[in-house]
């Protein structure tokens, strides 16, 4: 009788934990955000949510020895949307950024795309291994992807509280951004894989 394995067994933790730690550094200024805003207000969450970027993103470089794109390009923005609503004192500004995050990098992959580039096959070439064709399927997905998150913020904050926006924000972009994964990202990953191999 063979030994059944314990699935924590077949996980390989020295693979996950860069991704644990990612997302720790990731979820961390979002959380203190949403804490402080509950506590002091936009303003004080604010200030703290700039402050915990710049840390998030020096210690994704002391401990992961790299900074990804998105991280980086998201807490300059932040830093930029952040001290002009701290110096003008008007939260516009920070409920914007995520809409200016999101145009962005939709609009840079659906520039790529009409020079008929994928440009996350740049970015994640080194991870995924996917044939022409679902590098293409998958740019678009996330291309669109993001111009939704776009419009979804622009509906929430306009038409709802602060409080509302920083908890849609925190709690609600996560999950949306894991279904989408699950539901459209994986299958691609799994049927344009070379090979015929799993994702």
């Amino acid at each position: 009788m063979s030994e059944e394995k314990n699935p924590a067994e077949e996980l390989n933790w020295e693979e996950l934990k860069p991704q644990l730690i990612k997302l720790g550094l990731e979820l961390g200024p979002l959380v203190l955000f949403f804490i402080l805003n509950g506590r002091a207000g936009i303003f004080v969450a604010t200030a703290w949510f700039m402050g915990a970027m710049v840390v998030s993103l020096v210690l994704s470089w002391l401990i992961l020895k790299r900074i990804a794109v998105m991280p980086l390009v998201t807490g300059v923005v932040v830093l930029i949307f952040g001290g002009l609503t701290l110096y003008l004192q008007d939260d516009t500004f920070i409920k914007l950024k995520p809409t200016i995050v999101n145009m962005l990098f939709g609009g840079v992959l659906l520039g790529g795309l009409l020079f008929g580039h994928s440009l996350l096959r740049y970015v994640f070439g080194d991870v995924y291994k996917l044939r022409d064709e679902g590098w293409r399927i998958l740019t678009w997905r996330w291309t669109i992807f993001f111009f939704v998150l776009a419009l979804i913020n622009e509906i929430v904050w306009r038409n709802f509280s602060t409080d509302f926006w920083v908890a849609f924000k925190v709690w609600g972009i996560m999950p949306l951004t894991l279904i989408f994964s699950f539901v459209l990202v994986v299958p691609v990953l799994n049927k344009y894989a070379p090979s015929g191999e799993e994702a």
